[in-house]
């Protein structure tokens, strides 16, 4: 498109102050963004075959989603949105008849001619820039282009050598289609439309362009008159074009208006501040970095720009592309009204990056001569005499008076023989005195605003800003993690992927792991690295879940568990660098870095033994049996909650109730002290009285071993031994001495269930409160519930089941309950039980059912998928989990009030399950 003076890569590439929270993959907002949003869902569907032409020049915002009639379409439809007749004058008003075709196309005419566009509620409607023309239309349009001068409008004219012709799609295209033009009128036009936003040099046509266009023009007669020209008004439609005004500029990129639920406008988008409460909410900051005190007032923009000090930006400002050795410039001015622009140009084979320095009311084209023509918002003779400058080193001999304007005057220095230029080079025309800037200036080689976008490097600016990019969004990643905020990253590593640079988000998340002493945040920062391995593999290379005991990483596993999290990532990065050749191994690495997230996470929720207190009490009698039954439990309300790291990242609540099942409990346990120094271990697989069982005989510490591994026969009972403490383990210590020193023998230990594996009642969590509860007792030591609930935790940790800790507030706490854990470390699990009456008790369990299905449900399948969406905070389940910690608390106070109706009347049971 046409060069923007405003941004460097033009009108279509104008980053807007927006973002698009649903998109896979994080980016900048641009213009044709939006306009392709526009185009694909509010005013494309439904169309019939045919072609789409959009203008890039305006920024067009759609709030709703017009009915467009297709019905019996053939010819044209342009898109119209209203507009006033001030503002029609600087632009494109369509006259349309009483049967909705377009008469008419006007272009800046007078107050009474556009008023004779005006519709009933006296707006008229605005030539948008969007056209859409049926497939017959267009091939008649298409076909043209083989047709002497026609041919000259494409690149096979051009390489005929032919001299160019530019035609104008709604000037000369449409006009000839619309109903009141004449065909000796539209023909003869001397010249085409020159619009105000074009800011090319303008050429004088001889007599033999005009003569090009008039043929150009009847051919186009020939092949569309009569074609007709149909318009979809869209009443809630605005339209702004991007002018050559920085006054409208900025204003565009400081209105607030989102174009719909997925790109919504925000005054800070992909930007990283020090200072949040010295931005003024009604500036905008785009792609940039604020190292700082930086103050930035009302109606200013910052975009593409790394700034660092004290820097006051007051109002009505734009700053843009400026890097952070420039910003040093900056702290020593007060901006106000100026565009200050940072420019990467090439001259042949040497890229340089200059700057530019204009006012907010400055106009680019009005002459010098003009009273009403200013620099820096002064007139250009204040300018003069403050500086120095003289006029005639502003504009050459060659440029005639009254073509002289901002435009074209060689303000802005771009080499000097022995310094260097920088933004001081033109940040000393803001103040008063003349100095070494002046002569500076004076010996410098310089270019004009027309001459600089002539000569931009658009590629060298896009990796500026692509640069600026994944600086900030290393910096988001980093801030997101070490302040526990909810922000997915999961669009970020995507984009970091897609752009080649995922090696540098690796090395974030490694310097973030190994500065961080919270465990929860070195395990949930391992598990975006995971993430960007599986992004990196693109799809291929197998399913995410899987094994992870690979030898090559058992060092690394071993750093870890042991507490070394500095050395332990160093050597999860030297190995993963093994890994980065091929999807599968890709894939493979991501899992062992879910293991190793697993290994910090049991590490994280062990920190919940310091909840845990017991007491030396009388051992009981040799042979004494000791016997702890449990209800199972139903969870009402805010399962998974409770599930670490979502307990202690983001907090739960879960409502239970312990219930008996065929009016006993079905869980329970029973231990006695014996005279061998052994562990002999029972496991009924019914209910008490079965006679079906598994017997373990643990002669050793050998025999332990696999406490930690869940499909070991007996690991929930050794793992319950270790735990309590009845048993060191690893020790130099034999099992047969330890027993004997402590407790003049062994253990017998029976365990039951009568409930079928993977019921979801919470049996294994509840029968280990039950092991342990018995266990304590017969190995003469006492603890209260609260550390029976905590000890679990830990037990479920070491046996690597990874199980939250509602299961066993639910049956070690009797009756109704809430439980609840706060976002932090060390995690503490706090339960509030609900006091109701017998006869709401009768009542509730009137309404309580059970039905056995026959399909289990192993929350360990489940629990990887949930914890990987987790910690990718997908906007969908941080949602879910807010809404099930809410709606929990909302059950409690309908079981408070001791009312079931209104659990059904709020929906808050049926919005628990939903």
């Amino acid at each position: 498109g046409r060069d923007f003076p405003f941004d460097d890569c033009g009108r279509s590439f104008t980053c807007l102050p927006m973002e698009n929270p649903d998109s896979k993959a994080e980016a900048l907002v641009c213009n044709i963004d939006v306009l392709l949003h526009t185009m694909t869902y509010k005013l494309g569907p439904g169309c019939t075959p045919g072609v789409w032409v959009c203008s890039t020049d305006m920024i067009l915002t759609i709030p709703s989603y017009p009915d467009i009639c297709w019905e019996g379409f053939s010819g044209v439809k342009v898109v119209s949105v209203p507009g006033t007749v001030s503002y029609a004058r600087n632009h494109g008003v369509y006259l349309i008849d009483e049967e909705g075709y377009v008469s008419d196309i006007i272009y800046k005419g007078t107050e009474e001619r556009i008023k004779e566009c005006a519709l009933q509620d006296g707006r008229v409607p605005l030539v948008s820039g969007i056209v859409f023309f049926s497939w017959e239309t267009a091939e008649k349009l298409l076909a043209t282009h083989v047709t002497p001068p026609l041919d000259s409008c494409t690149y096979m004219g051009l390489d005929s050598g032919t001299r160019p012709v530019q035609l104008s799609i709604f000037f000369d295209i449409l006009l000839c289609m619309a109903r009141h033009t004449r065909e000796d009128v539209f023909v003869n036009r001397a010249s085409r439309v020159l619009q105000s936003h074009d800011i090319t040099k303008p050429t004088r046509a001889d007599s033999s362009d005009m003569a090009v266009m008039r043929s150009a023009r009847a051919v186009l007669w020939q092949e569309l008159r009569g074609i007709p020209i149909s318009v979809a008004y869209v009443a809630d439609g605005c339209y702004d074009y991007m002018t050559l005004s920085a006054d409208d500029h900025i204003r565009n990129l400081t209105r607030r208006g989102s174009v719909s639920s997925c790109l919504m406008a925000r005054h800070i988008v992909h930007s990283e501040l020090t200072h949040h409460d010295m931005l003024n909410e009604d500036c905008s900051v785009i792609n940039s970095l604020l190292d700082g005190e930086i103050r930035i007032e009302p109606n200013s923009v910052v975009q593409h720009c790394h700034l660092q000090g004290s820097i006051h930006v007051s109002s009505g400002c734009l700053l843009s592309g400026v890097d952070l050795m420039s910003s040093a410039a900056l702290c020593q001015y007060q901006l106000h009204d100026v565009i200050v622009q940072g420019h990467h140009i090439r001259l042949r084979d040497l890229k340089l990056k200059i700057f530019s320095i204009t006012g907010r009311q400055d106009d680019l084209q009005v002459p010098c001569a003009n009273d009403s023509s200013t620099f820096l918002n002064i007139p250009w003779a204040e300018f003069f005499g403050r500086t120095g400058i003289k006029k005639e080193a502003v504009w050459g001999p060659g440029i005639l008076e009254d073509d002289q304007c901002l435009l074209n005057a060689q303000l802005f220095p771009v080499f000097h023989v022995t310094e260097p230029i920088g933004m001081e080079d033109v940040l000393w025309f803001l103040r008063a005195g003349r100095g070494q800037f002046l002569m500076k200036w004076q010996s410098a080689w310089r270019l004009s605003i027309r001459e600089i976008l002539s000569c931009l490097d658009q590629q060298a600016e896009l990796a500026w800003r692509q640069q600026l990019f994944l600086s900030q969004a290393q910096r988001k990643v980093k801030s997101t993690l070490l302040a526990h905020k909810d922000n997915s990253l999961w669009p970020l590593i995507r984009a970091a992927v897609c752009e080649g640079n995922e090696q540098q988000i690796l090395n974030t998340l490694d310097g973030v792991a190994t500065a961080t002493e919270d465990m929860g945040v070195a395990a949930r920062t391992l598990a975006c690295v995971a993430d960007v391995l599986g992004c990196m593999a693109g799809g291929q290379g197998g399913l995410r879940s899987g094994p992870a005991a690979n030898p090559a990483w058992t060092d690394a596993f071993q750093l870890l568990e042991k507490g070394d999290v500095v050395l332990g990532v160093k050597r999860l990065r030297e190995e993963r660098d093994k890994w980065l050749t091929r999807p599968d191994f890709l894939v493979r690495a991501a899992r062992h870095y879910e293991g190793a997230e697993q290994i910090l996470i049991r590490r994280a929720v062990t920190s919940a033994r310091e909840f845990i207190s017991m007491e030396q009490v009388e051992l009981p009698p040799m042979n004494h049996w000791v016997v702890a039954e449990c209800p199972a439990r139903i969870d009402i309300s805010g399962g998974w909650s409770d599930t670490p790291p979502i307990t202690y990242e983001h907090g739960g609540a879960v409502l239970d109730i312990a219930v008996l099942v065929d009016k006993r409990k079905p869980i329970g346990a029973k231990v006695r002290r014996i005279a061998e120094a052994k562990l002999h271990l029972v496991l009924n697989s019914g209910g008490r009285e079965q006679k079906m069982a598994m017997e373990i005989v643990c002669h050793s510490l050998e025999d332990l071993q696999d406490y930690s591994q869940p499909r070991a026969p007996g690991a929930l009972l050794k793992a319950a031994f270790i735990c309590t403490e009845i048993i060191q383990y690893p020790s130099q210590t034999s099992l047969q001495d330890q027993l004997m020193a402590r407790f003049d023998g062994g253990f017998e230990l029976h365990t039951w269930s009568s409930l079928p594996h993977g019921s979801g009642l919470g049996t294994s969590s509840i029968l280990a409160g039950a092991v342990m509860a018995a266990l304590t007792t017969a190995a003469g030591k006492s603890c209260d519930t609260s550390s029976l609930i905590h000890a679990v935790l830990h037990l479920e940790q070491m046996l690597t089941t990874g199980g939250g800790w509602q299961d066993q507030v639910g049956g070690l706490v009797p009756g109704i309950k809430i439980g609840r854990s706060e976002p932090q470390l060390p995690l503490r699990v706090d339960v509030e039980r609900i006091t109701v009456t017998e006869e709401f008790v009768k009542t509730l369990n009137d309404h309580l059912l059970l039905v056995y299905t026959g399909k289990t449900r192993l929350a360990r399948n489940l629990l990887q998928d949930v914890l990987r969406n987790w910690y990718a905070r997908l906007p969908s389940i941080v949602e879910n989990v807010d809404a099930l910690v809410r709606n929990t608390e909302e059950c409690a106070q309908a079981f408070i009030k001791v009312c079931l109706d209104c659990l059904h009347k709020g929906d808050v049971h049926k919005e628990a399950w939903d």
